[in-house]
Formats: C-alpha cells, structure tokens, sequence
C-alpha cells in the first residue's frame, strides 16, 4: 500500500470475460519490448488522464489497446500496489460484451484463460496476481439455514443446489446443538466430496495442478468444527474479524462485514472475500432498512476483496448488485 505522502497513479484495468459463469475465460494481455515490464501478462487498461472520468478512461484505453468499443461496464475491486517506480491505484472493472474484434495492438499477445484454473502463461504483472483468486469465485454464495428448514429438509436443498451447479456454501446455523450441528456439518461434506468427484470425473480436463476447489464449504465461526470435517474455508463474524490478529490456516477465509472499518479489517487480514449487508429489509433483521444500492456502492469502491451482496436479495438481483459494485450475491432464503 502507498503511504499518505506518496502519489498515487490512477489505473482502470478490465477484465473481459466470455462464456457462462461455469466455464468463464478472461484475458490476459502481454507487454511489449520497450516498456516497463516488458514481457509480462496483465490485464489491459492504463493511466487515467488529467480531466478523464474513470470510465472514459477505461473506453480509451481498450479502443487504443485492443480495438474494441466497450460501453457496459461493472465496477469491481481496487487495489493499491508499490511498483519501484510507481504506486498505482488499479481499479477494475468487468466486461461482458463489447464491439469490435479484439487484437494485440499494443501488446505482444494475448490469452483467453480458463477462470479457476492455474495460469497457463507467465511472468503475471505483481499487481495482478490476486485478481486470478478472486476470478476463481462463483457469482453466489449459498448460506444454510437448517435452523428454519430442519436438518434433513436443507441436506435436500443442498443436494440438489450441488446438482445444479452451487460450488460455494457456507455452513451457518450456529444455534444448532454442537452435536447436531457437527452431524450437519459432516453430512454437508459428505455431499461436496460427491460431487466435486462426479465434476472431475466428466471434467477432469478442468482440474489441471493448481485449480481451485469446485466445491467450498466454509463454516462459519468454528474453527474446531472446520478442522474436524475436513472443510476448505471458514466464515468469520464481524465479531470475530476484529478478535484475530492473522488470517486463520484455511484454503478460503471470508467474513461478513457492516461497515467500512469491517471492510478495512478484512483486507487488513488478507481474507479472500466477505459479503456486505444486510442490503435491504429481511426475515433475519425485522425492522432495519438496509443500507441501499447507493451506500453499498459507496461502500465497497474501494474494497481491495470481492465483495457479496447480503440481505433480502432473490438470484435475480444478481446483475444489479454487480453493477452496485459486488462480486455477487450472498442468499440464504433464495437459493435453490
């Protein structure tokens, strides 16, 4: 991170992507002879220039870069990185659609790769490395709610949610007896090892060295537990963001987060994502609006970690809450 006393270069960078959210490919571009770098693959974009607005910026620079015309752009994550000659503000941005055809016309090459899977090219420009994370993540987050459903009922749900495609759960329910909650807990895993074999198997060309897991689960709170079933990740509560001083040992580690100071702690712990809320007015929180598109967006346009949405949301609102600023969405009652 920059200190206050040095300046900071403004950079839009875009992250174009093509395919559905099972199989999405992003580019990687690579700097030419004759520049700082040079060799290296990164995201295409540049320095913001005096009197531009970011998004004019980032239009410039892929017309100037690559040839294409792009106008509909999602805000995402924004990180600050220390070059020895530059501290740079990147923020970036992704892309679904654009006009033109894309071409190398300021860079030696470029890569279409598959998101999740170990990077096929290299030397990755430094600032880009945790991008390739945090592409790795699905567009929902699943919370479990055995606590309303009944056990037996929400292994269904999950069941057929991991049959339609789900590869990102959290175990919540912390009001469960500990005995009850751990049975939940390892027949929860019981389920993601199945079908994490039953994807490698009909995919294993996905599952090259180095890919992310196709099946997470994080529990939320317990590292005990985490440990004892063989889970991935763990989910801390906001609570428990401020009464840690190192990232806990697991493969994925999110948080939810209330505020800007929440934000700020996670990053601070280098977590891998956390979800902000509640959005808007829910069944969990009677009584309290939310914070809003407009706040939440406020919120998180800075957020160095991919953000999901929490709160009152349904699968639909998932393009919305990208063009908010979020990762995606975080649902409890809404998925199937």
């Amino acid at each position: 991170m920059g200190s206050p006393m040095t300046e900071i270069t403004e950079v839009v960078a875009a992250v174009l992507l093509r395919g559905d959210a099972a199989a999405s490919e992003f580019l990687l571009a690579q700097r030419p002879p004759g520049k700082v770098y040079a060799g290296y693959w990164e995201f295409p974009g540049g320095k913001v220039d005096p009197g531009e607005t970011l998004h004019q910026a980032l239009v410039r620079e892929l017309q100037e870069e690559l040839g294409i015309t792009v106008n509909d752009v999602w805000p995402w994550v924004c990180c600050e990185f220390t070059y020895p000659h530059a501290t740079v503000r990147l923020r970036f941005y992704r892309i679904h659609a654009w006009q033109g055809a894309i071409a190398a016309i300021e860079h030696s090459a470029f890569a279409w790769l598959k998101a999740g899977a170990a990077a096929c090219v290299e030397p990755i420009l430094p600032a880009n490395g945790p991008i390739l994370q945090a592409l790795a993540l699905p567009p929902v987050y699943a919370l479990s709610n055995a606590e309303e459903n009944g056990v037996e009922a929400e292994l269904l749900r999950i069941e057929r949610a991991l049959a339609g495609g789900l590869r990102l759960l959290q175990l919540r329910d912390k009001t469960l007896a500990p005995a009850r909650r751990a049975e939940f807990a390892r027949a929860v895993m019981a389920l993601a090892r199945r079908y994490e074999r039953y994807e490698r198997y009909e995919r294993y060309e996905r599952y090259e060295e180095g890919c992310a897991p196709r099946v997470c689960v994080l529990i939320n709170d317990d590292q005990e537990l985490a440990r004892s079933v063989g889970a991935r990740g763990l989910h801390l509560s906001s609570q428990q963001l401020w009464q840690l001083d190192c990232r806990p040992d697991f493969a994925r580690v999110a948080a939810s987060c209330h505020s800007a100071a929440d934000l700020a702690r996670a990053a601070q712990l280098g977590l891998d994502f956390v979800v902000l809320g509640p959005l808007l007015p829910t069944l969990s929180h009677p009584g309290a609006a939310g914070l809003g598109w407009a706040e939440f967006s406020r919120l998180v346009e800075r957020s160095p970690l991919p953000v999901y949405a929490l709160g009152g949301l349904q699968p639909e609102m998932l393009e919305t809450a990208c063009r908010a600023g979020a990762h995606g969405v975080a649902l409890m009652r809404g998925w199937r």
